[in-house]
Order: structure tokens, then C-alpha cells, then sequence
């Protein structure tokens, strides 16, 4: 893995933030935090972003590239859409991580280091920073919501199938 240096505060970064769609509803200063938590990490092929079990603080959006998620060495599921966000649930529970995420081709993602919140003080009263942690909350809940929708729909062709073969 190649990882930058925590990102600055500029507008070719906070633009950069803007072109990912689930960061498009966020104000600027918001897009300012985010990029005092937020480094740029580069896998290559088969490289191990994420180890089930681990208990790391970083939340990732996919820029480019592809990835394939498993539990128990079982694929679960693949991210290729640009802005898509992985690593979620281990920061909404706190609990270790409950999958694998291996990157399928040179993949970059935003890495976002939920545990250096501490960089953020002085940058804004509370009001503001509570807003910041809400919109990221947001963002978790809707990628969470199509991802049951998905698992829903699998589930119920899994069960057509096996009512078929009974």
C-alpha cells in the first residue's frame, strides 16, 4: 500500500471530495474536516485493504479500481462504483472488522481516520462539528439501506430456489 500524508485543507482537495457523490451534500467546512482525517492510499491487485477480525479506525470510499469483500474466505459481495463507502459497520458498532476487503485491480481509495478526531479541534464550535458527524452518519445510513435492499432480493431468490427444489 502507498498512503499520503494526511490531506490539506485546499480547493483542489475539497473539489477532489466534491466529485464523490455521497460527499456532494456536505458544505465546505465540513469538506475541510473531512480532509484533516482523510489520507489517499493506493492497493495494488490482491492487496488486503481490509482483515476480518482487525479492530482499525478507517472508514474508505472507493475512487478507482474494484473490491471484493468475503467472510470466512466466502465472496459476499464486490464494490465498483466510484464513491461507494466500505468499512462502515466496524465504525457504527464498534466491534472488530466483520469482513475482508481485497482489492481486485490497482485500487485508490479516501481513507478516513475515524479515530483522529482529536485533529479537528478548534475547527468550529460543537454545533458544527456535531453537524459534520450527523452528515457522515447519513452517509453510512443510505449505503446501509441499499445494502439490505440487495441482500433482501437475494434473500428471497435464495428461498425461490430452495422451495423449487424441495
Amino acid at each position: 500500500m502507498q498512503e499520503s500524508r494526511y490531506l490539506k485543507d485546499n480547493l483542489e482537495n475539497i473539489q477532489r471530495l466534491m466529485s464523490i457523490p455521497a460527499l456532494r451534500n456536505f458544505e465546505t467546512s465540513n469538506l475541510s474536516r473531512l480532509l484533516l482525517l482523510s489520507k489517499m492510499r493506493e492497493y495494488d491487485p490482491e492487496e488486503t485493504i481490509i482483515q476480518e477480525g482487525d479492530e482499525d479506525p478507517w472508514l474508505y470510499f472507493l475512487l478507482e479500481g474494484s473490491v471484493r469483500i468475503t467472510k470466512k474466505d466466502v465472496e459476499i459481495g464486490v464494490i465498483t462504483e466510484i464513491g461507494d463507502v466500505f468499512g462502515e459497520m466496524r465504525i457504527i458498532d464498534s466491534q472488530s472488522r466483520s469482513a475482508t476487503v481485497i482489492a481486485l485491480e490497482p485500487t485508490v481509495c479516501l481513507a478516513i481516520n475515524t479515530a483522529a478526531k482529536d485533529r479537528m479541534v478548534g475547527k468550529g464550535d460543537r454545533d458544527e462539528q456535531l453537524d459534520f458527524l450527523l452528515l457522515l452518519y447519513r452517509i453510512f445510513a443510505e449505503f446501509l439501506s441499499i445494502r439490505l435492499r440487495l441482500t433482501n432480493e437475494e434473500l428471497i431468490k435464495a428461498n425461490m430456489i430452495l422451495k423449487a427444489l424441495a
